[in-house]
């Protein structure tokens, strides 16, 4: 992810985004650049519109926090149906000593 990163400080500073630039960046975090990386990545940006690219992404809908939510939500009302069921089986079980 860091090597995307190097990409997006570059282009941001209006730098041509190439690999001498990812190295200096990555090695000035005090990351060990690994050259396979960066060519994978310059080689995968080839073509690519940084710019629009991005624009596109910011105007794409995205829902995190919502199902998140739901889905603490969820895991309390488990436990709660969980602690029902329990009391359920004890009167049972109590119900069960008396006539048993």
């Amino acid at each position: 992810m860091e090597y995307v990163y190097a990409a997006l400080i570059l282009h941001q500073a209006g730098k041509k985004v190439d690999e001498n630039g990812i190295k200096k960046i990555i090695e000035s975090a005090g990351i060990k650049a690994d050259d396979a990386k960066i060519k994978a990545l310059i080689s995968s940006l080839e073509g690519v519109d940084i710019s629009k690219t991005l624009e596109e992404a910011k105007n794409r809908p995205v829902a995190v926090a919502a199902p998140a939510a739901h889905a603490a939500d969820a895991g309390k009302s488990a436990k709660k149906e969980e602690k029902e069921e329990e009391k359920k089986q004890e009167a049972a079980e109590g119900l069960s000593a008396l006539f048993g």
